[in-house]
């Protein structure tokens, strides 16, 4: 998937400035370690050998998942684009919808803001913690280990899994994770150059949602292993930005909506964290089952 997904990347910049772009294959600890995400650093195990490179001047810049970004910055390192948003939804993969599977159906997802949301909408669910690519995790519904998967419906798309999906979450069943379906380029900081042709595919719209979604992120302190999903879009010129705290066993949530003007990204979001917090989203999240 990181293959199509810079590709892609590659080839709209080509498009746009005539420039060729080579790309560098760069395995992260987070593709060859089985452990869950949490137990082994987080969203960081995805970037940080990618950085490295770019640091090194090795590659000239990284794209990434923006989800996997950790929200905190990296010195020497700047985002340079957020192409245009993917669909940031979330997609049950299996042979049937969420509400028409058996009592006490295996679902396999390796996010904790899955397993906090689908224990919310199906309590008698057994949800199996998973890793491995999209292939991987889908071949565990066709072997008959698990009755359905939960995967980002945006990946399935780029790599042409869509006959795999059985439903489909709108964000009112499911939050996406904040930059769901959304790329991140990044390059050396000062690279005035690399700054201009990467941002001819950077997309103000995406920019100013992610933002909003990544402030809620970091003012809550919240990374991979918490269950907060967030997901802001612009309607009628005005950026509205939803975002919830889920219980790990999904009995309770906190879930909050505001809206201003996509310049105010930012501040909507920390004034939106800032209301879950009032309202107990830090003893939400550190509850456990």
């Amino acid at each position: 998937m990181a293959t199509t997904q810079s590709r892609l990347v590659a080839d709209a910049l080509t498009q746009r400035t005539g420039h060729a772009v080579e790309l560098v294959g760069v395995t992260t600890e987070g593709d060859v370690s089985k452990a869950l995400l949490a137990q082994i650093g987080g969203t960081g195990v995805f970037v940080n050998a990618l950085r490295d490179r770019v640091l090194a001047g090795e590659v000239d810049f990284a794209v990434h998942s923006l989800k996997d970004l950790p929200t905190g910055p990296a010195e020497g390192i700047v985002l340079a684009a957020t192409p245009l948003r993917d669909d940031p939804r979330d997609a049950l993969c299996g042979p049937a919808k969420l509400a028409d599977l058996r009592r006490g159906a295996r679902v396999g997802t390796g996010s904790p803001r899955r397993v906090a949301q689908l224990r919310a909408l199906r309590p008698d669910l057994e949800v199996v913690p998973i890793r491995g690519n999209a292939d991987t995790r889908l071949r565990k519904v066709t072997d008959g280990e698990l009755d359905a998967v939960v995967l980002a419906y945006a990946g399935l798309r780029r790599i042409g899994r869509e006959d795999d999906v059985a439903e489909i979450f709108e964000p009112d069943q499911m939050l996406p994770a904040p930059g769901q379906g959304c790329l991140a380029l990044e390059c050396r900081a000062g690279r005035a150059d690399l700054l201009e042709l990467l941002g001819t595919v950077d997309d103000p719209v995406t920019r100013a949602a992610v933002v909003a979604e990544r402030t809620v992120l970091a003012v809550l302190e919240a990374g991979c292993s918490a269950p907060v999903g967030a997901y802001a879009a612009e309607e009628e010129q005005e950026l509205r930005l939803t975002a919830a705290v889920v219980a790990h066993d999904g009995s309770r949530q906190i879930r909050l909506s505001a809206s201003g003007h996509p310049d105010q990204a930012e501040r909507i979001g920390r004034e939106l964290a800032a209301e879950l917090l009032a309202r107990g989203a830090d003893q939400l999240m550190g509850e456990r089952d």
